[in-house]
């Protein structure tokens, strides 16, 4: 149950927060119903911490990546990989699915709102000529695992305050997108106040406080909070196949990032995809002495982003693309803050709409407050044995994240085209294509078809009548 507004306006009064029910006699029993929900969601102590550490203490200058040094990777065996290693690290995990140590958790709390669209991201259509969505596209890729690996895969993922309703809607709506209703588990992402330069906890509206996502890394405690973890106990599992809800590409279940995540005993595991160019807005994987990390590419200096090895490569060349693979109890302890470790916050400066004097929401023109949220990466400081794997941009990470431009619909089904004819070249079909590797015309290969080269070989091969691929095939 809620607690009572009664000692929600003492708590908030002693907190020197009182000005969150300065309007409290103007609203109606709904309104103040709403108010009663933000304010039961905030943790009083955390932000009082977070004023003092974030705000009020004075920024740190100095050479604070003088120790950094670029982290070690596994190479891909198309970039240099040793083939046999990564051939035990699939077997590996191919063993952990079919017992059914795995399940999948995809971040997917954002709207569609930069890509014009009205619905939560999930629902966007991604494919070239079906316009699959991007939760039907990661549901078919966890159905040809299940298949291939005889095996159920749990799904969990993570709406927001906004979307989780519409999401959930979607799936009743598509069955299920052919999973088991039970297999499939929502939970919102946690949330935290916006606060003025002061401290002082903002309101949206008379009756609503201006609450914003707490940011990817809060996935982790609300793993824990929505009781996630501990349904994946219950099912046996202990490792979790992360990944955003934006990027079509992704393998969602992949055996041999599973694999050498295991056979390392790590914490946290991570795919990078080598940097096109010093400036591309990824992070970096790093070492800070003994302690991976990941620096963002706003924070890491030019000169360093610029550097290069005996070879003219990118010294600094790991990027990170949000592919994870977490040990559940690694997730519990840092989701839970148990032996007092948690992912740090950090602090966004925004223009945040807020309340003028008179009470008016005002949508300011300068930045007038702070949001705190945290990165999921920030867990890999506290991960044992974590081992970052190299993956190929062209095969696992084409998001879509504009409306136009780089990173959009546009560029991310091109991609997906290009795989799919890198695929049927590789089977002995070698399309005629422009420069870019297009063939000038638009199919599409589900997952349940093929989700690798390699399943696409063997399942194009057992084919008697092998199809033409012309403009709007389908192979499902």
């Amino acid at each position: 149950m809620l607690e009572s507004i009664e000692k929600l306006v003492s708590r908030f009064e002693s907190a020197g927060q009182g000005q969150v029910f300065s309007y409290r006699k103007d609203l109606d029993n709904q309104q103040l119903a709403v108010l009663q929900q933000d304010a039961s969601e905030i943790d009083l102590t955390e932000v009082e911490a977070l004023v003092k550490t974030l705000l009020e203490q004075q920024e740190e200058h100095g050479d604070q990546y003088s120790n950094l040094e670029p982290a070690p990777y596994v190479a891909h065996p198309a970039r240099g990989g040793d083939p046999d290693l990564w051939q035990a690290a699939v077997a590996a995990g191919e063993a952990a699915l079919r017992a059914g140590r795995v399940a999948a958790f995809t971040v997917a709390g954002g709207q569609g709102t930069r890509l014009g669209f009205d619905g939560p991201k999930g629902t966007y259509p991604a494919t070239p000529v079906c316009g699959k969505t991007l939760f039907q596209v990661f549901a078919e890729k966890l159905l040809a695992a299940e298949r291939r690996y005889q095996t159920k895969i749990p799904w969990y993922i993570m709406t927001s305050s906004l979307n989780n309703g519409a999401t959930v809607s979607a799936f009743e709506s598509a069955g299920y997108f052919g999973l088991e209703k039970d297999q499939v588990q929502f939970f919102a992402q946690g949330r935290m106040p916006a606060v003025d330069f002061e401290g002082k906890i903002l309101l949206a509206e008379k009756h609503s406080i201006a609450m914003t996502p707490d940011g990817h890394g809060g996935s982790l405690r609300a793993l824990v909070r929505s009781g996630a973890i501990e349904d994946m106990r219950l099912r046996g599992v202990d490792t979790i196949s992360y990944f955003q809800v934006d990027n079509p590409l992704v393998q969602a279940i992949d055996p041999a990032f599973i694999g050498f995540h295991l056979d390392r005993h790590a914490d946290m595991s991570s795919k990078m995809i080598p940097k096109g160019y010093p400036g591309e807005k990824v992070g970096h994987f790093c070492m800070d002495g003994e302690h991976m990390c990941v620096v963002e590419y706003s924070d890491m200096p030019e000169s360093m982003q610029e550097e290069r090895d005996a070879d003219g490569q990118l010294r600094y060349i790991a990027g990170s693309i949000a592919i994870h693979i977490l040990d559940v109890e690694f997730v519990d302890r840092l989701g839970s803050g148990r032996d007092g470790v948690k992912l740090p916050f950090h602090k966004a400066v925004k223009k945040i709409s807020t309340l003028d004097a008179a009470g008016n929401v005002c949508k300011p023109a300068q930045p007038n407050g702070v949001k705190f949220e945290m990165f999921v990466f920030d867990a890999l400081p506290f991960a044992k044995n974590p081992v970052v794997i190299e993956t190929l941009r062209e095969d696992e990470f084409s998001p879509i994240k504009n409306a136009t431009g780089i990173d959009s619909a546009e560029t991310s089904k091109a991609d997906q085209v290009r795989q799919w004819t890198r695929w049927l070249a590789a089977a002995g079909v070698d399309l005629q294509t422009d420069e870019a590797g297009l063939p000038g015309f638009e199919f599409e290969i589900s997952p349940l078809f093929a989700d690798s080269q390699a399943t696409f070989i063997d399942r194009w091969s057992s084919l008697q009548e092998k199809p033409e691929i012309v403009q709007g095939t389908l192979l499902q």
